[in-house]
């Protein structure tokens, strides 16, 4: 079967080429490369199911191979890097949604869209569920990540219900592992990096704030089984349920590591969450899925991947 996986080439979206291609799947891999590094799909190459294409979603995006499934995961992801440019941000998550949903409907294929917990803003439920509407600051710096993928959302409910195209949301929480990009501000990066070049672990806030981290392994497994699964057209929490402290991971990383960083504190950003926990009830009914590597295993992981690019 013929795959389209848009930001083929990111931390996440490499890992799922990788699956993809391992379960005998064609894989076309869509990049424009801001985020995304061609280092992360060089192993692939050789691959014969394997094509790269690169383009940036803005802009349509014309294909004469029947697409059977279009997985769409362009759109930076980590905060550093949807600021630096908020408007082409926003337009990933809408003119490129359009793009990918005016694609999905011409194939007549199936399309899958890489929401996060972002659309849950700073949550006054806790856990949060598929259900919780969120608390999100739609004028915040956030705002062009957050809302614009709330928009995504609204857009494939909307292709839904007007042009039957068949959809599938997967709401991503915190994910971690090999290949994340060393600057790109997430916090499992931010650590290790800092740790493993001795420099202070530097901690936004008191450090009490929560996070949940989802091993990238598990995450991919759990797309490609949304994917496949009986139709079911609602957003779907994929994470993992284990909650940590901010300031507990950096511990944890600093053992890890036997860094002699210290902790240093910075103010909080605007608008950061101050808890973060899927519910994943509605995951584990439909798809029998839950994560199953351990925050210390995937870590370790982790910080290979890191000592290699350091």
């Amino acid at each position: 079967m013929k795959v389209l996986v848009t930001g083929g080439a990111g931390f996440i979206g490499s890992h799922l080429c990788e699956y993809l291609l391992g379960k005998g799947e064609e894989v076309i891999c869509v990049d424009n490369y801001f985020t995304g590094n061609k280092e992360n799909i060089k192993h692939l190459l050789s691959n014969k199911n394997f094509k790269v294409i690169e383009h940036d979603i803005i802009n349509p995006l014309f294909l004469e191979e029947k697409i059977y499934q279009v997985y769409n995961l362009a759109c930076p992801a980590s905060p550093i890097h949807y600021q630096v440019n908020k408007i082409r941000t926003i337009k990933a998550c809408t003119v490129g949604m359009v793009n990918m949903l005016g694609l999905a409907k011409a194939k007549n294929a199936r399309i899958l869209q890489a929401s996060t917990s972002e659309v849950y803003g700073d949550p006054k439920e806790h856990p949060q569920k598929e259900s919780y509407w969120g608390h999100v600051n739609c004028v915040g710096p956030r705002s062009c990540y957050d809302s614009g993928k709330r928009v995504a959302e609204s857009l494939m409910m909307a292709y839904h219900w007007q042009n039957n195209i068949d959809i599938r949301i997967v709401r991503i929480f915190n994910t971690y592992g090999p290949r994340m990009a060393k600057n790109d501000g997430r916090v499992v990066s931010n650590f290790v990096v800092q740790a493993l070049k001795n420099e202070p672990l530097t901690i936004y806030g008191k450090g009490s704030q929560t996070r949940s981290f989802c091993y990238v392994s598990d995450l991919v497994e759990g797309m490609y089984r949304v994917m496949n699964m009986e139709k079911f057209h609602e957003p779907i929490n994929l994470g993992n349920p284990g909650e940590f402290t901010i300031i507990k991971l950096a511990k944890k990383i600093k053992k890890l590591t036997r860094s002699k960083s210290e902790i240093v504190y910075q103010p909080l950003p605007i608008d950061d969450p101050v808890k973060r926990k899927p519910d994943i009830s509605l995951a584990k009914k439909l798809i029998s899925w839950e994560p199953k590597i351990k925050l210390d295993d995937g870590l370790k992981e982790t910080l290979e991947h890191f000592k290699k690019i350091l």
